[in-house]
């Protein structure tokens, strides 16, 4: 609704027919990113000529138990000029994962708004909780090896260069742990899965725990 395009890939189970089969459950999987204009956020950087290749950190092969697999919508948090992209981060999110919703539930027609689930890895993941908390728009969440309290990544996470201290108030409307409340009281169920020798400093295990 603020203009800014986006795009995605839509996997259907194989012979689905609309009108015998009707809406099915859908399972969203996507990765913010930060960009300092729309323009830039808008590109397509995938084609549609190119092969289907399943690998073991997408969710593809859930086509082939009945769902709709809409693939790496885009979440752009765009900051132009002076403006800092996650100063709006959840109210961009919000925009994003409903205009995703809105797709595949009245343009395309081919997802169940009541059977909905978001999923990520890492910095997706933690764009998962962080959708269960200010949405209700998805059923469920997965959140693969996320980061959900950003007190304590304090020196920057992502793009975002200032510290905790320089962008206090950011940090905390970012961080989901904060919403854990809101989250319990929505019932909405969040599997948080995590490796427990997760190199990634971004990442500790200890997120998860």
């Amino acid at each position: 609704s603020d203009g800014v395009e986006l795009n995605a890939n839509l996997y259907l189970p194989p012979g689905y027919d609309a009108e015998r089969d009707g809406k099915l459950p859908c399972l969203m999987w996507a990765y913010p990113r930060e960009f300092k204009s729309a323009g830039a956020a808008g590109q397509i950087s995938s084609s549609p000529f190119s092969f289907v290749r399943g690998s073991w950190d997408r969710p593809l092969f859930w086509v082939l138990k009945g769902y709709a697999v809409f693939d790496d919508p885009k979440m752009p948090i765009v900051g132009e000029g002076d403006a800092e992209p996650n100063d709006t981060f959840v109210e961009q999110l919000r925009l994003n994962a409903q205009a995703a919703v809105d797709c595949v539930v009245d343009q395309l027609g081919v997802a169940d708004p009541h059977r909905i689930c978001i999923g990520g890895h890492s910095y997706g993941a933690y764009m998962t909780a962080n959708l269960l908390a200010h949405t209700d728009l998805f059923r469920a969440g997965i959140c693969r090896s996320g980061a959900f309290n950003r007190s304590l990544t304090p020196f920057g996470f992502q793009s975002e260069d200032r510290t905790y201290w320089e962008a206090t108030d950011t940090y905390t409307k970012m961080s989901p742990f904060v919403y854990a409340k809101q989250l319990a009281e929505k019932k909405a169920p969040l599997l948080l899965i995590h490796g427990q020798e997760d190199p990634n400093p971004g990442t500790f295990p200890m997120q998860s725990a």
